[in-house]
């Protein structure tokens, strides 16, 4: 249950929320959000409907897993991206990857935004 509770606050944390504000919009008080972030109680169902409405990443929750990203509907621009970055050696792919995951943070940061999901891979 400890892998839920920590990642159900790392949702939250992502989302920039409080956990009252956080409990609120589940349907709970702040004192129940705490018990399901410390993994001392585990989250309903009527609850994680309501969190996923606001953006958190369920699929993430339960299995530490984050919800792939769909392909089937890239704009052409997103598609040639996609394209030069598979073209790319290893190690180019990487750096690739450290810097739109830094470019993502600070862009977050600027806009106060909700932080991404570093997608691995």
């Amino acid at each position: 249950m400890s892998g839920i509770g920590s990642r159900l606050r790392q949702e939250r944390e992502r989302l920039g929320l409080s956990q009252k504000v956080f409990g609120e919009i589940g349907g709970v008080e702040a004192n129940a959000q705490g018990k399901y972030e410390s993994g001392g109680r585990a989250p309903k169902a009527d609850y994680l409907s309501r969190v996923a409405e606001k953006g958190v990443d369920i699929l993430y929750v339960l299995t530490g897993s984050p919800t792939p990203i769909q392909l089937d509907n890239l704009s052409k621009i997103e598609e040639k991206v996609l394209g030069n970055y598979r073209a790319m050696f290893k190690e180019d792919q990487e750096a690739i990857r450290r810097l739109t995951s830094t470019l993502a943070e600070h862009s977050s940061v600027v806009n106060g935004k909700a932080k991404p999901h570093a997608q691995d891979s």
